[in-house]
């Protein structure tokens, strides 16, 4: 149930969307670092070192392994998450959520923003873990495929359902259900990352672009497409458009999916493969259009009003961020009592109108047009059932696939 709390702090409308205390910018910042799965899975570390080192391959391992919790005693949760991707007050220096969740509860949260990559901080983690031993961090966030890993490798602890009732009942449809985390028993979703058409409707000049096809072949684009070096990312909306569903391909779908983006390189329709550096060429009009996360489109829109965004009639992509409790962590279920705290809407409300992604929260909406009406009528913050209706995760990938997939699409994209 809902609480009230007269002391809750609210950013003031449109903090965030129209430059406040972080500037406007915190989501492609927050981005620049987030997708670099292809370069770090690839190199001495990541997949391929894991037997290596004498950690057991994906899969062998039974499951997560708790430790005796130490809740009770001590009220403190170890959190652990990228820069920039939580609420500030207009000073810059604290968090209003987490004031609120520490006078409701008494529990104190270490908030540390120490993930940079996600590889380099699986790197920092990985001997601990493989050892069974404490990391000093009773929650974290990490992406989808590096939480599946993480699962896979049983290093994450099963979360009790009986501590997250507002989770449970206000976790949005679309992120229930992902096949490597079936019914949510290992992990909730931080934010969603939605991968849309980006455009800038001066540098267009009246093209019309609803469609990956339109991307890939239309003429009058060519050397002015942007797609992305995220491979989940390009080669999933490239799928959808070919009639594929990410969720469901095969290496047959997938090497078909490569040979139509290599057509498109070939003959200098894409530009390049960006990270978020498509943002300043979407402003500037080198790129009249290209695949981009939603999080950085509406930050771009509030200050370009030629930039524009579409979602293809075929789908698009969603990826997410995902809060876990790791092995042997010390105060599980005060980190399960903040994971429940974040799913209460007025709780997530607040994140999502400074930080701009998909909530994966239910009900939000009423309490986000009280910070900012724009931000709750935003689909790119608060899909509606039609939208999410045309959301498609990215299946999750064996080893021995993510290799050969990284592999040929970094040839692709000579990275």
């Amino acid at each position: 149930m809902e609480h009230n709390e007269p002391d809750r702090p609210t950013p003031p409308p449109g903090a965030a969307l129209r430059g406040g205390p972080r500037g406007g910018r915190a989501a492609p910042t927050r981005r620049s670092v987030l997708r670099t799965a292809a370069a770090g899975a690839l190199t001495a570390g990541g997949l391929g070192a894991l037997s290596g080192c004498g950690i057991p391959a994906a899969g062998r391992n039974p499951g997560g392994t708790s430790a005796q919790d130490h809740s009770a005693a001590e009220k403190l949760v170890n959190f652990s998450n990228w820069t920039e991707y939580i609420d500030v007050d207009a000073g810059g220096k604290h968090h209003p959520t987490l004031e609120t969740f520490r006078r409701r509860t008494g529990i104190t949260v270490d908030y540390t923003e120490d993930i940079n990559d996600n590889n380099e901080f699986f790197g920092k983690i990985k001997p601990q873990l493989a050892a069974g031993q404490d990391i000093g961090r009773d929650l974290i966030v990490l992406t989808d495929w590096l939480v599946a890993r993480l699962i896979r490798l049983g290093w994450v602890q099963k979360l009790d359902a009986s501590n997250l009732p507002h989770a449970y009942r206000n976790l949005s449809p679309q992120f229930r259900d992902p096949d490597w985390d079936p019914g949510r028993a290992y992990s909730y979703p931080w934010q969603g990352i939605s991968t849309v058409i980006a455009y800038n409707k001066k540098a267009l000049d009246g093209i019309e672009v609803t469609s990956v096809s339109d991307l890939l072949d239309n003429p009058r684009l060519k050397g002015r497409v942007g797609f992305l070096s995220e491979m989940r990312d390009s080669v999933g909306m490239t799928l959808l458009d070919m009639g594929k569903d990410p969720a469901r391909f095969t290496d047959h779908d997938y090497d078909a999916a490569i040979a139509r983006l290599q057509k498109a390189v070939d003959k200098g329709q894409i530009r390049r493969f960006t990270g978020n550096d498509y943002t300043p060429d979407l402003e500037k009009g080198d790129f009249a259009a290209c695949l981009a996360w939603a999080g950085d489109v509406v930050q771009l829109k509030a200050d370009s009003p030629d930039v524009g965004f579409v979602i293809p009639d075929s789908g698009y992509v969603t990826s997410t961020d995902n809060l876990c409790v790791p092995n042997k962590a010390r105060h599980k279920t005060n980190a399960e009592r903040l994971i429940d705290f974040f799913y209460e809407p007025r709780q997530a409300a607040a994140l999502a109108a400074q930080i701009t992604y998909v909530t994966p929260v239910d009900g939000v909406q009423p309490y986000l047009a009280k910070i900012d009406k724009d931000a709750a009528d935003n689909p790119l913050i608060v899909p509606d059932r039609a939208m999410q209706a045309k959301s498609h995760a990215f299946r999750s990938l064996s080893q021995k696939e993510e290799t050969a997939y990284e592999e040929k699409f970094a040839k692709l994209t000579g990275a």
